[in-house]
């Protein structure tokens, strides 16, 4: 395929600088959900504690808006004009948006129009980070070589769990250093700074990168959503499956944090350490099961999952709620995140070997962003929303039902892709 022009050494060299740029672009994006309960207050008027967190968590939903034009406008790019230089341009615009939220006027200096600003500066990262998926994805995938392709695109959740990995553990040096009151008041902002930072530098590594389409401008329909129509089928199932996965993938990496500090009562400290020991075990996970995923089968896994995350969701939330140690919320956080590996390990293959070259970067990133924007993006918001009217149980029964419906999908999904 593709990378076959590469030599080993330019294809690790591309990894790397591929990684780096998608761990950068998650940490961005991330650290809004991991400290939005620092600065609700500066943003929404409420006084109801839960009504501030659902108002700024509607704003991390509608920033998910804009990830299918966001993956429409980069992934329309990597098809025609390379991935490499669509890599690029999003991690760009990532860098914007951190650096805006850092410099946001509260409410208390512009009134209610604050929480608008933190709007627009969300939907640019949103735009941003819907193209990012798409391309890492397809990028990671053609580079990778026939028995390899798993083990070289888990790697793209390795960096997107690092960059949350990255987002609580700046948290957690936060707190070490500032009080609450101060975290709460004006330090969250140099976390948002750090990003855009980061961004810039990321740059730099990108530069490294080997584009992986040398004859895609042989196809005159490169990345157009005409062409993309003809691939409707592959379209859907891609959709049916990141529905759940995207839901399962939210709620236990971002909602837990607050659902562990609201319905359980552990401390948000405790929780950011919590969750920092539970990350670093999910990035641990994805290469060990993208490399089982090369011998038993992609298709298996994700089956594997959806069974496993069916049976074990519903008793893994209510276990949580009830725990009385860290030690257990640990345990069950870990646990789950283990049952998601199996999905989350693949998923970037899964989707993209089933589109063909010339469209394989939109086709890939529309259809996960337009599942992950309904399903994963509003995922804490609906949890929250859920526990406002009494019944949180609800949700969880919620993300089951998905689940029995991807379930159905991995059984469609071919056995020859167009990566074979």
């Amino acid at each position: 395929m593709e990378s076959k022009t590469l030599s080993k050494k330019q294809k690790i060299t591309s990894v790397i600088a591929a990684s780096s740029g998608n761990l950068v672009e998650w940490y961005d994006f991330y650290i809004y959900a991991f400290t939005a309960h620092y600065f609700a207050h500066l943003f929404s008027s409420s006084d109801n504690k839960t009504i501030e967190l659902i108002s700024v968590y509607a704003i991390f939903a509608l920033g998910f808006l804009m990830r299918p034009i966001g993956s429409w406008l980069f992934g329309s790019l990597a098809d025609r004009i390379g991935r490499k230089k669509s890599m690029v341009y999003s991690v760009i615009l990532m860098g914007i948006g951190s650096f805006l939220i850092a410099i946001l006027p509260t409410k208390e200096t512009v009134g209610d129009i604050a929480i608008i600003f933190l709007l627009i500066a969300r939907l640019i990262q949103g735009l941003s980070v819907g193209g990012e998926y798409g391309i890492a994805a397809t990028y990671l995938s053609e580079l990778g070589s026939k028995g390899h392709r798993g083990f070289y695109s888990s790697f793209q959740y390795v960096t997107l769990i690092g960059g949350q990995l990255l987002a609580v553990l700046s948290a957690v040096i936060m707190e070490i250093f500032f009080t609450q009151s101060e975290l709460s008041s004006y330090a969250w902002r140099i976390l948002f700074a750090f990003g855009g930072v980061l961004a810039l530098l990321s740059l730099l590594a990108r530069k490294k990168m080997h584009d992986t389409v040398p004859d895609v401008q042989m196809h005159k329909n490169r990345g157009s959503l005409k062409e993309l129509l003809k691939y409707k089928r592959s379209f859907f199932m891609v959709l049916g499956f990141t529905a759940a996965g995207s839901l399962c993938f939210y709620t236990f990496t971002v909602y837990t944090k607050t659902f562990m500090i609201n319905s359980t009562g552990i401390a948000s400290q405790t929780s950011n350490y919590i969750m920092l020991g539970a990350l670093f075990c999910y990035v641990v996970f994805q290469p060990i099961f993208g490399a089982i995923g090369d011998k038993v089968g992609r298709k298996n896994l994700l089956i594997a999952f959806c069974i496993l995350a069916t049976l074990c969701t519903y008793p893994l939330m209510i276990a949580l709620g009830q725990v009385n140690t860290p030690t257990m919320a640990f345990f069950i956080i870990t646990l789950f995140l283990a049952i998601l590996s199996l999905y989350t390990s693949v998923a970037g293959i899964l989707k993209s070997e089933l589109f063909p070259t010339h469209i394989r970067a939109l086709g890939t990133g529309l259809s996960y962003a337009i599942g992950n924007t309904i399903f994963g993006g509003t995922a804490p918001a609906l949890a929250l929303s859920f526990k406002e009217k009494g019944f949180e149980n609800g949700f969880f029964v919620y993300i089951t039902i998905m689940l029995v419906i991807a379930l159905i999908v991995a059984f469609m999904l071919p056995k020859k892709t167009e990566l074979d």
